[in-house]
């Protein structure tokens, strides 16, 4: 996933914020990738210089703000329009574009250059690139791996009287919590608790409803619940599947979660408000995907010892699963300049790029940057990050995933946030839901 309707989080993305494209120097060839205004969108601009010092192709850039991303990029590719030459687009998109020729299909290209997907993460394969899933068909090159994870303060539960007081009450240390169980009995510890003379909440989750929030926040716990999105040997059959007696019992997890820990006004929250409220000390938990932890380890507040970082733990059956987040990055096939786009993907996948991008900040798929015998101590979530990408799950990637989307958001927000109904009336009516934009795809 995702939409990521999001707001940069940092200064030095002020210019990328604007939604303004940033210019290449004058050349007569050029190249324009589009993606979303975010910190790794910075560090792509200063990687690309390689790019261009070696090419003599001149690098543009469209990046636009996550609450417009998805709405400009997808009117740009269904329109047919030049702008974009290349697309770090959404693993959400791959199956519209594909079904609808917006993308080049690149399994020729990886041919002739010799890039083989077997070289990076399987999980992003499959979720970036492939249409149909789990199929030799591929339409982008894993380009930003990302996933849903946790960060934690480090030092609050390294205190000697938190940790005696909940020895005590608890019976275990406090430390990284390994089941969603034990998440709980942390957050409700720390719930409106006085620390240094401030009161402090137990966990930053997602509630946003606008996008794609909730879903993300709920769904990176239904899987490690039980949760199926469909019968695994029939297709689309989702009844006693997406709401089945194991996903009742994740959703209602989710918002006793909601109910009991979150800091006051929290009912419409993604990844900028969980940041936010990591960042200035409100929460001890913070659940936010990967592409967070950078800014946080650098971070004067919480940075540093101060945080530390852990999976998605195990659900009530000892299954852990966690939401996918990234993207991989395409060709328009309406670009006029398909050659030199390959040469910049070709460019990319070279191992000692895809290491400089993970140095940079970028989060590679490329198993020879994060099998390297230093990877897992060369940041202190880089083992977190290994750790968390090998549990992966994805929403829906058909070419109605808009329709699944939204529906899925109202469901979740009506009865997490606005206490509507039972968990099992959510997910009945998600089943209904769904089964009718199926029926309306013709897959029945």
């Amino acid at each position: 996933m995702t939409i990521r309707h999001f707001r940069t989080l940092a200064a030095s993305g002020a210019l990328l914020a604007a939604g303004v494209a940033i210019p290449g120097g004058a050349s007569a060839r050029d190249l324009t990738l589009c993606w979303a205004a975010w910190d790794p969108a910075n560090a792509l601009v200063e990687l690309s210089k390689d790019f261009e010092a070696k090419s003599g192709v001149s690098m543009k850039f469209e990046f636009v703000p996550w609450p417009n991303f998805a709405d400009r990029m997808l009117n740009e590719l269904n329109s047919g329009g030049k702008l974009c030459d290349l697309m770090i687009g959404d693993s959400q998109w791959i199956g519209g574009a594909a079904e609808n020729g917006q993308y080049v299909k690149l399994n020729d290209f990886f041919d002739k250059e010799g890039i083989k997907m077997s070289d990076f993460i399987p999980a992003t394969v499959v979720g970036y690139a492939e249409w149909p899933k789990n199929s030799p068909n591929y339409w982008a090159l894993p380009a930003f791996g990302d996933v849903v994870g946790w960060s934690y303060r480090k030092d609050w539960f390294a205190r000697p009287e938190l940790q005696a007081e909940f020895k005590e009450k608890y019976g275990r240390e406090l430390a990284v919590p390994k089941t969603f169980g034990e998440l709980k009995d942390i957050v409700q510890f720390f719930q409106k608790r006085e620390i240094d003379g401030k009161t402090v909440y137990g966990a930053a989750i997602y509630t946003e409803r606008g996008s794609e929030g909730i879903t993300m926040g709920v769904m990176d716990v239904l899987y490690s619940f039980g949760f199926k999105y469909e019968n695994p040997d029939k297709p689309y059959e989702l009844e006693g599947y997406v709401n089945s007696a194991e996903a009742v019992k994740g959703l209602e997890f989710y918002k006793e979660l909601y109910d009991c820990c979150t800091p006051p006004g929290h009912s419409d929250a993604y990844m900028s408000e969980d940041i936010d409220a990591y960042k200035s000390g409100q929460v001890a938990l913070h659940m936010n995907f990967a592409f967070t932890w950078p800014g946080i380890h650098a971070d004067a507040n919480v940075g540093g010892e101060k945080s530390g970082y852990f999976p998605n733990p195990a659900g009530p059956d000892g299954a852990a699963y966690a939401q996918l987040g990234g993207q991989g990055i395409s060709v328009v096939s309406s670009s006029e300049k398909q050659e030199d786009a390959l040469a910049y993907i070709k460019w990319f996948a070279q191992p000692e790029i895809q290491q400089k991008w993970w140095e940079m900040g970028g989060y590679s798929a490329l198993l020879k940057v994060v099998e390297d015998p230093n990877f897992a101590t060369s940041q202190p979530y880089a083992q977190t990050f290994l750790d968390s990408m090998a549990i992966v799950q994805d929403f829906w990637a058909e070419p109605a995933y808009a329709s699944l989307l939204q529906a899925a958001q109202k469901r979740f927000h009506d009865y997490v946030v606005a206490g509507q109904g039972s968990a099992k009336d959510a997910l009945d009516g998600l089943v209904k839901d769904w089964t009718e934009v199926f029926e309306d795809e013709g897959k029945y």
